[in-house]
């Protein structure tokens, strides 16, 4: 835990084609941590969209960031575009460098992992892109949220909430994450029980593996590129 007199700078990356949950769903839980500033940074500060039209508009461009205590990246579809683009992952370099913290949401962490962040740690990241870890040096953990060290991984989507939570009490304490929960009345209770891989029916899933075949084809080369670039041996992989 900080010392709540210790003011943090929080900040999450915005790109086009971002799934927004991975960024509003933690930005509920960040911008309600005590003594702190958030921020959201795009590559430019002009607005995007998110991977299903909601427009989005930065604080400022990530030349304008100072040095986050906090790192946010969030994922979705649009993640494929900054791959292999050197000033994004230039960026989520630097800053996770000198952070306290640093949190990925979904496919955020194959961001970080192109960046050459993920060699060695545990990490978790979308069902439909999880077996694309060791490609990265990862160590692929099947939960919700992972910790490693200073690392927060949250898997798909919603579970940004969960990692935000966890991480909130990282840097302030369980007391201060639960005031956040209640605030939030955050106590899920879905309809279905079709949540994960493991628990959906097997329909469902051959039916949601089958409508992300596309971009999960175009993870994977971009994953392979990204394994010899960082001169990590390529393990052979399969999809659960």
């Amino acid at each position: 835990m900080i010392a709540h007199d210790t003011h943090l700078q929080i900040g999450s990356l915005l790109f086009e084609g971002l799934d927004q949950i991975d960024l509003t769903g933690p930005f509920e839980v960040l911008s309600r941590i005590p003594n702190s500033t958030y921020r959201v940074y795009g590559k430019t500060a002009e607005p995007v969209r998110d991977v299903k039209g909601l427009r989005l508009t930065p604080d400022a461009a990530l030349a304008d960031a100072p040095q986050l205590d906090v790192l946010h990246v969030p994922g979705g579809f649009g993640q494929e575009a900054l791959m292999e683009d050197h000033d994004v992952l230039g960026w989520i370099a630097r800053q996770a460098a000198g952070a306290r913290s640093v949190f990925s949401v979904c496919t955020g962490a194959l961001l970080c992992g192109a960046a050459g962040l993920l060699k060695g740690r545990r990490a978790t990241t979308h069902w439909a892109s999880f077996h694309l870890l060791p490609l990265y040096g990862a160590i692929p953990v099947n939960e919700r949220v992972v910790l490693d060290g200073n690392w927060v991984f949250a898997a798909g989507v919603t579970a940004g909430i969960d990692g935000a939570l966890r991480l909130a009490a990282e840097l302030r304490g369980d007391d201060a994450a639960r005031a956040i929960q209640l605030y939030m009345a955050y106590a899920p209770e879905p309809p279905f029980d079709s949540g994960t891989p493991e628990t959906a029916p097997a329909a469902i899933l051959a039916q949601a593996r089958q409508a992300v075949a596309g971009i999960t084809a175009q993870r994977e080369a971009t994953a392979r590129r990204a394994a010899a670039r960082l001169g990590i041996a390529v393990p052979a992989i399969a999809i659960a």
